[in-house]
């Protein structure tokens, strides 16, 4: 799955899409962690998906959307 239009955000509408397949692949796919390189491959976002945050992490920062 392949988008062209990165250089434009997400609008209000592809963004409540993207928050609810993010859900379902935490909920369906996620077993204890994924890792991935997404964005520009010249300025890449690391991404870590995970059931627990690090050790020690105060969770009051993390929001739910």
């Amino acid at each position: 799955m392949r988008n062209d239009r990165h250089d434009e955000p997400l609008s209000a509408e592809e963004l409540e899409l993207f928050l609810q397949y993010l859900h379902r692949f935490a909920n369906h796919d996620v077993d204890q962690f994924v890792l991935m390189e997404v964005g520009d491959p010249d300025h890449p976002c690391y991404m870590n998906l995970s059931r627990a945050p690090v050790p020690g992490t105060d969770r009051a920062p993390y929001r739910r959307p």
